[in-house]
């Protein structure tokens, strides 16, 4: 039976893959859906499963022979199990609110701090991006998000100053096609600059684009059909708002607050992705949405110095 037929709740999940052989019956079809194991280092499929020590072992010459179901993914290189794995995916992917890494180590029985690099690990698939360009009726607003850096912790702010913050919150910018995706990009400034590069990239031109009263945007006249609401006088007038773009702040904040309590800066961008996965593929019930964000986690990695910021320490001394 597979996984499509026996989980449709996190129940059904959580006892589905507590089985071994149901991890590695859906790993294997999620990576190599034509049924052909192939080695992730040369491509040999020459391989042998041995299963005692739950790895391949491929037959080509080259340094790394055996590789596992975790090998090319971002569970790489982790102690945990597949089976604790899978779930937080689940969770993670369709919890509205998020779930916090003190919830996922009661949940799972892992650390509290093994639990938070699970999560950031997750949030690195959930990065799923695209080159198409929003178009139709597109909204833009940005939203300030943090405290006051003086009262940070000494290390908590020499982190929000490598990532680029200018000062006490966190500036985050959000695009968005009515009745379809969200995107959100952190910004240094609100300046004109700043937002004529994002809207450039992401909003295809000639669409309606709706926003605030903002001078940044006066420029866009000429490439983007543009009506301004200001916020001073009221919030819609017909179609022209940027209520859409608002709700999901609401939610993000709610999340961010409720559920995360505190967020460093230099890890926004991570949970700004994850609350855009979940805005932008809110139609998907529980499982087609744990498939398809299952799709985006080969191929990447996130190391535990990477997370913390140690490696831009020792690239500046």
């Amino acid at each position: 039976m597979s996984a499509k037929e026996s989980t449709a709740t996190l129940r059904d999940a959580i006892l589905y893959f507590a089985d071994f052989e149901h991890c590695k019956e859906f790993m294997t079809q999620l990576r190599w859906p034509n049924g052909v194991v192939k080695c992730p280092e040369c491509g040999a499929e020459k391989v042998t499963w041995l299963a005692k020590q739950r790895v391949w072992k491929c037959y080509a010459n080259h340094p790394k022979p055996r590789f596992s179901l975790k090998t090319g993914t971002i569970f790489e290189d982790s102690p945990i199990s597949l089976e604790k794995w899978l779930p937080a995916v689940w969770m993670l992917l369709n919890c509205k609110n998020g779930i916090s890494s003190w919830e996922l180590h009661r949940a799972l029985g892992v650390t509290q701090k093994s639990a938070w690099f699970m999560l950031h690990r997750i949030r690195v698939a959930m990065n799923s991006q695209s080159f198409n360009k929003l178009a139709g009726e597109v909204e833009a607003d940005e939203t300030f998000i943090g405290g006051k850096v003086r009262n940070m912790h000494p290390d908590r702010k020499r982190r929000s100053q490598q990532s680029g913050q200018k000062g006490d919150k966190t500036i985050v910018m959000g695009i968005m096609q009515r009745g379809g995706t969200v995107r959100t990009k952190v910004l240094a400034d609100r300046k004109r600059h700043a937002v004529e590069t994002q809207l450039r990239e992401h909003v295809e031109p000639g669409s309606e684009l709706y926003t605030d009263a903002l001078q940044s945007y006066a420029f866009i006249n000429d490439e983007f059909q543009h009506q301004v609401i200001d916020h001073a006088i009221s919030y819609a007038e017909g179609k022209v708002h940027t209520n859409s773009l608002e709700n999901f702040w609401s939610c993000l904040k709610r999340t961010l607050g409720g559920t995360y309590i505190s967020v460093e800066p230099y890890h926004l961008k991570s949970y700004l992705d994850e609350q855009a996965f979940r805005f932008n593929n809110r139609n998907m019930d529980d499982l087609h949405r744990f498939v398809f964000g299952m799709r985006h986690i080969i191929g990447k990695r996130l190391t535990y110095k990477e997370l913390t910021g140690k490696t831009l320490v020792d690239q500046h001394g």
